[in-house]
Order: C-alpha cells, then structure tokens, then sequence
C-alpha cells in the first residue's frame, strides 16, 4: 500500500485518518475475503493483538 495514493498534502488531518481507515478496512476485508476461499484465517484487525502472547491475553 503506497501512502501517496491514500492521502496528500492538501487534505486536512481528519481527512487523512479517514483515508486511511478506510483503506486498512478495505485492505482487511480482502484478506479476509482471500482466508474465507482457501479455507484459512485472515490476520487480526488489531495488529497490536500479534505482540502479546496467547498466556498473557
């Protein structure tokens, strides 16, 4: 995913944030799209849930 197709330098903060949540729920629901059709599980929706062991959940 290139930055520069996502957001520019004339939009406002909200603006951008809004791009890029848009763009990570795109991004997400293809992977899970992908998981759904070769039988497998797409990555969390939360990267942050990758850094903590299953123990310490």
């Amino acid at each position: 995913m290139n930055a520069s197709q996502i957001i520019s330098d004339d939009m406002t903060l909200e603006e951008k944030l809004s791009a890029i949540d848009a763009a990570m729920k795109a991004a997400q629901a293809a992977a899970d799209d992908q998981a759904r059709a070769t039988g497998g599980v797409a990555a969390p929706l939360d990267p942050a849930s990758l850094t903590v062991c299953d123990g310490c959940e």
